[in-house]
């Protein structure tokens, strides 16, 4: 699966580049996600591209947002696509992970803290 990363101050931004987060590819996900951890403690992930997430994808989401929690960090969203932000209010992740609608906005959410 490909991740693109780019670093804005202490935050890690993830371009997550598949249309689809399902069983198929969440162990190389969390493969990808793996290395990033030891970069920052502080991560967007931006899931523009993200037209679906299955069970094993919100599974995969909230492993990350655990995994950077008990490293003093946290996970935030943006660009979900309104069918996935469905999705996430209907399970109510959205009350568990920031989302935001810019990078911009996501990454500032980490200055207020």
């Amino acid at each position: 699966m490909e991740l693109s990363t780019e670093k804005i101050g202490d935050v890690t931004v993830v371009g997550v580049l598949t249309e689809v987060l399902d069983a198929g590819n969440t162990e190389e996900f969390k493969t990808g996600f793996a290395s990033i951890l030891n970069e920052s403690n502080k991560v967007v992930f931006e899931l523009g591209r993200v037209k679906f997430i299955d069970s094993s994808g919100c599974g995969t989401l909230l492993f990350c947002q655990k995994q950077l929690s008990k490293l003093g960090g946290d996970l935030k969203l943006c660009g979900v696509q309104e069918s996935v932000h469905s999705l996430f209010e209907l399970v109510r992740m959205d009350r568990i992970l920031g989302m935001f609608d810019t990078k911009e906005d996501a990454v500032d959410s980490f200055k207020k803290k």
